[in-house]
């Protein structure tokens, strides 16, 4: 019998799967070498693999591609990031290589567009889909955009008066486009009725009626939106308000002829478990089957389909590695691994929400595993991490006896023969596809609980000579950028 982990995954699990091999003992990540990054940068590190944000841009054009072709939709199909997902350039930046459009949430979302479009990565032709409950400063910002020649800026209204300051800002030449948030009954399991962002969808046609209808030549109404918070899941709940959409639409649409689009938000799942499974093709194939089907039996013609992918889009784009820096028993049932940093600091979704990530550990994949909880390093009792996505548990493999008594400073790997491993070096525990909303909860740089630093982050893309290059975006915090924001360094 084989006590190994590896053979624990490979009893378990389909294993490797895309992106996730072991070679020679030691993970690999979409084909990074993670031994050699951690030998020279050290833990605790980010690391960000900027080609599979184009990777999963593309397998879902296809997806709908191939749907469309299927079901013979006359509509078009339009790839919306979310930049609240991730707001860093480089990310932006590598989604817009693929032929994609955005979607906004705040007001600073604008100087991000106004930004890229001064960087020549974006034209004025682009969509930009603007969304969110709306105060002056951001409402202000679309209307400048919109006066600027910014064509296809949809703001789309959360509530009925949002439209009225359009009207006293707008100054374009050309009617602007709007779209209208429909309000979606939430989950059984949530604590509200109603998502408290959106129109209610019995008021939507009244409001259409009394304020939109007849001012054509000043504004149009071009985009019904539903957003749902679990996204979008094979369930009952899914289904019937995808349906609810589909057919306020089909009503909408006999009395708003300029309506065209609509915006079916709330993302793809992302791998969080080596026991994921996703059928995304399928999904597909159904939402456009049912949207079809409705319009054909109202008798009116298909709309356009806008999704706005944030997690699908860059979450599996990113790693967080940890070095183990003690164990702890603390009873007869309870083995702690602490790591050289903190859930709390760099993984909040992991505390705030409960989520769950791909967690595997980088190397002793030949050691005998065990039952574990992880443990972060600042004083906070929640600072941990004690299930997997598919399990109510943590297995790791075991790490030596010498290592029970911890410090932190833990140095990167030590020369080792050539396929053979160190039991000296500490054991290294990865976090995948953590690309989308840490650093944006976490607050990225500032001020951590405990003063935590945010760790070093290094990039991987290719250069235009098709080679796979490695730069560093981000030490180490510093003290001192600590000290400084406290007002102790002036």
């Amino acid at each position: 019998m084989n006590n190994s982990y590896l053979g624990l995954v490979d009893q378990t699990f389909n294993f490797p799967q895309e992106g996730i091999e072991v070679e020679d003992g030691y993970l690999k990540f979409n084909g990074i070498d993670l031994k050699a990054l951690i030998k020279k940068h050290g833990t605790p590190l980010k690391v960000s693999y900027l080609p599979k944000i184009g990777i999963n841009i593309n397998k879902a054009k296809q997806y709908f591609a191939a749907a469309m072709k299927r079901h013979k939709y006359e509509g078009q199909y339009f790839y919306c990031y979310c930049t609240k997902s991730s707001h860093f350039s480089f990310v932006v930046e590598e989604a817009l290589k693929h032929n994609i459009h955005l979607e906004t949430s705040f007001a600073y979302d604008i100087d991000i567009i106004n930004q890229l479009y001064k960087r020549r990565k974006i034209t004025k032709d682009i969509n930009i889909v603007c969304n969110g409950f709306k105060q002056k400063a951001y409402t202000s910002r679309i209307a400048k955009l919109i006066n600027s020649g910014f064509k296809n800026v949809i703001p789309v209204l959360d509530n009925k008066e949002e439209l009225q300051m359009y009207k006293r800002s707008v100054k374009s030449k050309e009617p602007f486009k709007l779209g209208i948030r429909i309000a979606a009954e939430e989950e059984p399991t949530f604590p509200f009725y109603t998502s408290r962002l959106g129109i209610r969808a019995k008021d939507v046609l009244e409001f259409y009626v009394d304020e939109i209808e007849g001012n054509e030549e000043k504004f149009q109404l071009k985009m019904l939106h539903i957003f749902l918070n679990k996204g979008i899941k094979d369930d009952i709940y899914y289904w019937s308000e995808l349906r609810k959409s589909i057919n306020l639409y089909c009503q909408l649409k006999k009395i708003c002829p300029e309506l065209d689009s609509i915006n079916i938000g709330g993302g793809f799942p992302i791998k969080h478990s080596l026991a994921f499974e996703y059928d995304y093709q399928f999904m597909i194939n159904e939402i456009i089957s049912n949207i079809k089907s409705a319009c054909k039996k109202a008798k009116v013609p298909v709309p356009n389909i806008y999704t706005e992918f944030g997690s699908f889009t860059v979450g599996e784009s990113m790693a967080h590695i940890y070095s183990v820096i003690g164990e702890k028993v603390q009873n007869d049932r309870e083995t702690w691994y602490m790591i050289d940093s903190s859930f709390i600091t760099t993984l909040p979704d992991t505390w705030g929400i409960g989520e769950k990530f791909l967690m595997l550990p980088i190397n002793k994949w030949n050691n005998e595993y065990q039952r574990v909880v992880l443990g972060g390093i600042t004083c906070d009792g929640h600072d941990y991490y004690d299930s997997e996505e598919h399990i109510n548990e943590v297995f790791l493999p075991k790490i030596n006896n010498d290592n029970r008594v911890g410090g932190l400073g833990v140095p990167a790997i030590e020369a080792t023969p050539k396929n053979a491993e160190s039991d000296a070096e500490p054991l290294y525990v990865g976090f995948f596809h953590t690309g989308a909303y840490q650093d944006q909860i976490s607050g990225y740089g500032g001020i951590k609980h405990c003063l935590i630093p945010s760790p070093k982050h290094i990039i991987l893309e290719y250069d235009k000579n098709g080679k796979l290059i490695e730069w560093v975006y981000a030490k180490e915090q510093t003290s001192q950028s600590m000290l400084k924001i406290l007002g102790y360094l002036r």
